[in-house]
């Protein structure tokens, strides 16, 4: 179902079927990467353990899956003062879309 604001919410499934999270979204690909960014970062992109996440679609029985890692980086050099020395870095690669049964 789409906001008025053309966002759509996701919720994240975890193995148990059981929604823990959700995360908002032009794209399941959007929402996907916000999701990503809570995951436990690794020393660089080649080092990030990859997790599959499970994102459904709110309003309807899509589930977006997705594999997700995140790894630590340090902030450019033209950073606001507000940003951390290192920041938590994320991406994800799309596996496809199951249809619940339920």
């Amino acid at each position: 179902m789409v906001r008025e604001d053309g966002k759509r919410n996701f919720a994240l499934r975890d193995s148990d079927g059981e929604e823990t999270s959700v995360f908002s979204g032009n794209t399941p690909r959007q929402a996907a990467l916000k999701a990503a960014r809570r995951l436990e970062p690794g020393s660089s992109e080649a080092d990030a353990d990859r997790v599959e996440l499970k994102l459904r679609e709110k309003g309807t029985d899509k589930v977006h899956i997705y594999e997700g890692w995140a790894w630590e980086e340090t902030a450019p050099d033209d950073k606001p003062d507000w940003m951390p020395d290192e920041i938590t870095e994320a991406n994800v690669s799309k596996q496809g879309i199951e249809h619940l049964e339920e």
